[in-house]
């Protein structure tokens, strides 16, 4: 189909106006310094810091090729940038007011009709238009900053557009794509591609743009970008990075390096700026943001012996890749037909309150213990709750297997040193001298990344107690699992201090004087996640779903045999299951039925700037394939 019609113009150059105001929001939070983004923009309006730290990264990126490029081509006497799609980014007066400007001058072509937009902006703006030099506009021409309002489609018209603005075709050139080429038909972006290989022997083009359209974050965002009459055409035919690479290459391009988001973020970003931004606003969307990046990608391809020193370079040691799946376990989402209705808060008792993050923990003898959370990244919850369900007959007007159930929710008054107030923890019932304690371990708080302490509450008594521990514990986690095992406890998982998924597997075991720590080295080794759920089998631990930095499909099942120290990854079958499925932030529970089975309840969240999707009703994952034919039964 012919990409042409002038009516896909304005839902594509809308897409300008919102990044524009995003990446104004990100500066003014001092994602980076831009002080001049603030006169293209109407009204400042404030971004939420997932979506801050989503532009941050984007013109980190972008920032960091050019930055790049300007410091591989010094050396030369011109040098140009060629910004395609440029809308209204600040980037030529960002490096005028830097004095990175020697030698270079900076193109950039739009549809005619936003040139013309930011060309009267400029022109009436005292600060913009000062940046040009005395008695020149953009229009007219001058040494280095012009714009062009061309259709990039047409080789001819942009040859003879870039031709009269005076580009030099032998000069090194950049050519910067900042999700620009995906709004085109491929037939037409294909063709930008290759022109740009054919008529500029010394340069490097830089895209930004999408990836990964088929998984369940993938969906949503391609439903979006749908609503906006955006639609992303490159991700039909180039949806990971590795097609992308074999498109520039085939495209005439010598060579190629693409990395999504959480490789830059993590390999090519120093910790200390890492740092420094992951404290300018609260912050607790780690699922979403760790997403958003898997979705978004950085390339760099070359053109001759000069520019190929500006390539990205590929971070080494942090990643894994995983060679092949070994089966799958298939879902789908059942009639419940046996429910209870819960009859409502007694007026007695106070509900344990709003509260995300928190852990709900089944004691021995019956009941659940609430304990910590967060209404805001800035409020943690102290409180403890013990809750109960009491059967009080059947519902009226229902069915006889349905029962009416009053829960009752009481708080607990402890004795002891309690533990800092933390979320995104563990609590988990260990034994030690005939007593069932509550092991707190993990999580985070409002001054630590992550924690890595270990607290005990006598459940029985109500009384927070010191038990000794040997061993080398845990790295400092949250959003780990935990499961009870053998009196002890099975750690999994998780997100270290510096935003790394972890692949470990480590058990607290029962000792004489307390417990003991010991790491397990499993083969092969575990791929990293976190936000998942867990349960034991018998020896057995499978882990459901989660978030890894893995750029193939999303977390399955992967069982770990702690008998003989191995794991088996498994791909999970979404075929009968509707809706986009998300395994994060849900919770889970081993079904009494004989086949082994677990039941997903919830999960999903916010995506970015696409929208919000929850999971609207369970789904149930049938084990057999990988656990066997065998049923075993759960782990105490």
């Amino acid at each position: 189909a012919d990409d042409r019609p002038e009516e896909r113009a304005p839902g594509v150059q809308g897409t300008n106006d919102s990044s524009v105001v995003s990446k104004l929001s990100a500066a003014a939070q001092g994602y980076f310094h831009d002080a001049f983004l603030q006169h293209f923009v109407c009204k400042v309006s404030r971004r939420a810091p997932l979506i801050n730290r989503g532009y941050y990264v984007r013109w980190r990126a972008v920032d960091h090729c050019v930055r790049r490029f300007l410091q591989i081509t010094e050396s030369c006497c011109r040098r140009q940038i060629l910004s395609l799609g440029a809308g209204f980014d600040s980037l030529y007066f960002r490096l005028r007011a830097d004095e990175a400007l020697h030698g270079v001058v900076v193109l950039e072509v739009d549809f005619p009709d936003v040139s013309r937009r930011k060309a009267a902006l400029i022109g009436s703006n005292v600060t913009l238009r000062g940046m040009l030099g005395p008695h020149l506009s953009p229009h007219t021409g001058f040494s280095q900053y012009r714009l062009l309002g061309v259709d990039i489609r047409e080789e001819a018209q942009v040859e003879a557009a870039l031709g009269a603005a005076g580009l030099d075709w032998a000069a090194p050139t950049l050519i910067l794509s900042e999700v620009v080429l995906t709004y085109m038909e491929t037939q037409w972006s294909d063709v930008v591609i290759s022109w740009a290989a054919k008529l500029l022997p010394q340069s490097l083009f830089v895209m930004y743009e999408q990836i990964r359209p088929d998984d369940p974050f993938g969906r949503v965002m391609q439903d979006h970008f749908l609503k906006l009459n955006s639609a992303l055409h490159a991700l039909r035919q180039y949806p990971d990075s590795a097609a992308h690479t074999r498109r520039f290459l085939d495209k005439g391009w010598e060579h190629c390096e693409c990395l999504d988001m959480n490789d830059f973020y993590l390999g090519l970003i120093p910790e200390e700026e890492r740092s420094r931004v992951e404290i300018l606003e609260p912050f607790d969307e780690y699922e979403e943001w760790h997403q958003k990046c898997s979705h978004y990608f950085i390339l760099t391809a070359s053109r001759g012996s000069f520019t190929v020193q500006a390539l990205l370079t590929r971070p080494a040691g942090i990643f894994y890749n995983l060679k092949a799946w070994s089966g799958s376990s298939s879902c789908h989402y059942p009639s419940l037909s046996s429910t209870s209705s819960v009859n409502g808060w007694p007026s007695c008792f106070a509900p344990p309150g709003v509260r995300l993050y928190h852990t709900v923990t089944s004691c021995p003898g019956g009941g659940f213990v609430v304990y910590g959370g967060r209404s805001s990244p800035l409020n943690p919850i102290r409180d403890l709750f013990r809750v109960t369900l009491d059967p009080c007959g059947p519902a009226p007007d229902e069915p006889e297997d349905q029962e009416l159930m009053t829960m009752r929710a009481e708080r607990m008054v402890c004795t002891g040193d309690p533990p800092p107030p933390r979320w995104r923890h563990t609590a988990t019932v260990v034994s030690h001298n005939g007593q069932n304690l509550l092991l707190v371990f993990g999580g985070k708080s409002e001054s630590a990344a992550a924690l890595g302490d270990a607290h005990f509450l006598c459940l029985d008594q109500q009384r927070w107690m010191k038990v000794p521990i040997e061993g080398a514990a845990p790295t400092a986690l949250h959003s780990h699992s935990a499961c009870s095992f053998q009196g002890g406890v099975v750690v999994f998982g998780g997100l270290d201090r510096r935003g790394v998924p972890r692949g470990d597997t480590a058990v607290l075991r029962p000792t004489d004087g307390g417990f003991s720590w010991d790491r397990l080295e499993v083969q092969p080794p575990p791929v990293p996640r976190y936000s998942h759920s867990a349960h034991m089998i018998g020896e057995k631990l499978v882990v459901v779903g989660g978030v890894w930095l893995h750029s193939d499909g999303v977390p399955g099942v992967v069982v770990i045999d702690l008998s003989i120290r191995t794991s088996v990854e498994f791909s999970l079958d979404l075929t009968s299951v509707p809706w986009p499925l998300m395994l994060h932030s849900f919770c889970s529970d081993l079904t009494d039925s004989e086949e082994p089975e677990v039941v997903l309840i919830g999960g999903g969240g916010n995506c970015f700037s696409f929208g919000t999707h929850f999971n609207p009703q369970p789904v149930t994952v049938d084990l057999r394939p990988a656990l066997g034919s065998k049923v075993l039964k759960s782990g105490t």
